[in-house]
């Protein structure tokens, strides 16, 4: 065998919970090494085989043992599938961590999630997991096991996704006036079901459109025009779109153009 991955598309039923499960093996002779680029998802890996480690943009290192979370990923992590490793990864949706767990992760950073549940639930999927070889009966059977556990969605923030969120101050003050609520307790309970303010979330979609367009821009073999980028994204100068870059991936403009082809992007398509 070689180096094996898959997306795997969430069926309807489910689409508010997870965007997608993402499957990866590697039996090439050598270890992968890749980045992933900060999505605000929380992310559960199950790993079946070697064990994978994952590092941050602080350098620490972490090991995955059968079963972790991560996130929300609001920074770059750099990951290296060892020879002979095997990884499932479930990414959470929108406020769905919260749904499932009754709280969200607050800080980026990794656990294991029996330790959010005091249970070994998480412990005994994984042992069934691991006898099921198919990627996709895999994800059947994550989805079976979780649906009894969803709470339904805070009505606060049904149309999210339908709301202009490149101001965080108008997405805050849309939705209290649309619930009739303070925009103060929006706020707490916006960072209580994401991990995340809005603030956060607004300057995240500005780099993320930026990225996009980069990517359009290279597959194009366009020439980058960085203050025409500057001025149609909402920068303030070019330090600041430097400092965006750096903060997400740890890399300049500059830098990511020249190593774009090592950085995964865990989008749904």
């Amino acid at each position: 065998m070689i180096q094996y991955e898959q997306r795997i598309s969430t069926p309807k039923e489910f689409q508010d919970v997870f965007s997608h499960f993402y499957f990866a093996t590697n039996f090439t002779g050598n270890p992968i090494k890749k980045t992933l680029l900060p999505t605000f998802q929380t992310i559960m890996i199950f790993s079946f085989g070697t064990e994978v480690f994952i590092e941050s943009n602080q350098n620490s290192q972490i090991q995955i043992y059968k079963c972790i979370v991560l996130g929300p990923v609001k920074q770059s992590i750099t990951y290296t599938l060892p020879v002979g490793s095997e990884i499932l990864v479930a990414n959470f949706k929108d406020d769905a961590f919260y749904r499932f767990f009754g709280q969200a992760v607050l800080y980026n950073f990794s656990l294991h999630p029996d330790e959010l549940l005091d249970q070994d639930c998480f412990s005994s999927l994984w042992k069934d997991l691991k006898e099921i070889k198919s990627a996709e009966k895999r994800v059947e059977f994550i989805l079976e096991f979780c649906h009894p556990y969803l709470r339904i969605k805070d009505q606060t923030f049904l149309e999210i996704e339908n709301l202009d969120a490149n101001s965080s101050l108008n997405l805050i003050k849309v939705l209290a006036e649309k619930n009739n609520q303070s925009e103060r307790n929006i706020q707490l309970k916006f960072k209580k079901n994401f991990g995340f303010t809005a603030k956060e979330m607004a300057r995240y979609q500005r780099f993320l459109k930026t990225f996009e367009f980069l990517q359009n821009q290279i597959s194009n073999a366009k020439i980058i025009d960085w203050m025409e980028i500057v001025d149609q994204f909402g920068f303030y100068d070019q330090s600041q779109l430097i400092h965006d870059f750096q903060h997400y991936l740890n890399l300049s403009p500059t830098q990511f153009l020249k190593f774009q082809q090592e950085i995964c992007f865990a989008k749904p398509q």
